[in-house]
């Protein structure tokens, strides 16, 4: 006599048990406070996490804080040009790191033990670890947006700071996404990391992080017209410019202008193809 996988039966009557939503969201908290009592016992990782960005933004602006009157869009400095940018390349590469803490998870056998879990639903592992990885990219922005507004660059106001926060809701869901993906699609912590490695660096420079579009030659424009993290600097850039409205132009790209809205509706499609894109992988290594 055979019995059914429990979290496979649990997952098949979700629907009809009122206790369901309640199970799933208990589990997901366990799993994400695991994740944050491995944080604790290594709070060197969030230290450095939120030290990097802020020696960049202390160091950039210093460096160009002599720049020409004119060098930048709207005259505003250096240091606030350079704000949006640091906020957005802190809370991509925290998002890239995601699919670290399950790689190590498969290689030590724990994700197995989950697997056999009696679990209400397993989409609560990935669940947990977009929780965990979306609270420690707020937290560190804010740190770098308070850094900023100390140090003279300004402070987004409370509709720039919504706009700010919605911004890097959506492009951490989108990166998350995609590092779980290949967290389980490849084979181990390293090639993860080196891909980590490959991507981090890349896709600052060719972004509005470090300079405008009008400084790049017509290539590299185009590249950064195109790449999601220039859709989430520009929005947040204008927030710091005191212009929130999802209306305000903020791109102007070679191929056209841009508004908020359209950059938060890319972005917003980015991240929920790419959970598409993953969840049969998901199926297959979670079922």
């Amino acid at each position: 006599m055979t019995t059914a996988n429990p979290s496979l039966a649990g997952a098949s009557d979700s629907a009809a048990s009122p206790s369901a939503l309640a199970e799933i969201s208990q589990e997901t908290l366990a799993l994400t406070r695991r994740l944050f009592v491995q944080l604790a016992r290594r709070p060197s990782t969030l230290v450095a996490g939120v030290l990097q960005p802020l020696i960049w933004l202390v160091l950039f602006g210093a460096l160009f804080a002599n720049a020409p009157a004119g060098l930048l869009p709207g005259g505003m400095s250096y240091g606030r040009f350079l704000g949006a940018g640091v906020i957005v390349f802190t809370a991509f590469s925290g998002a890239l790191n995601a699919g670290l803490p399950v790689m190590f998870d498969r290689e030590f056998g724990f994700l197995n033990r989950l697997l056999v879990a009696p679990l209400r639903s397993r989409s609560s592992i990935v669940l947990a670890s977009v929780l965990y990885i979306t609270a420690l990219s707020l937290l560190q922005s804010l740190a770098i947006m308070a850094t900023a507004a100390a140090l003279g660059y300004g402070w987004p106001g409370g509709a720039g700071l919504l706009l700010v926060l919605v911004t890097l809701l959506l492009l951490v869901f989108a990166v998350t996404a995609l590092s779980l993906g290949l967290a389980f699609a490849l084979p181990g912590h390293i090639e993860l990391i080196a891909v980590i490695f490959v991507a981090n660096l890349p896709l600052l420079f060719a972004s509005t992080a470090l300079a405008p579009l009008s400084f790049m030659p017509s290539w590299l424009g185009w590249l950064a017209a195109l790449n999601p993290l220039t859709f989430a600097i520009e929005p947040i850039r204008a927030a710091y410019g005191g212009d929130s409205s999802l209306s305000a132009v903020v791109l102007n790209a070679p191929y056209g202008q841009l508004n908020t809205a359209t950059c938060l509706g890319l972005l917003a499609a980015l991240a929920s193809g790419l959970f598409l894109a993953i969840r049969p992988l998901l199926d297959r290594k979670l079922s």
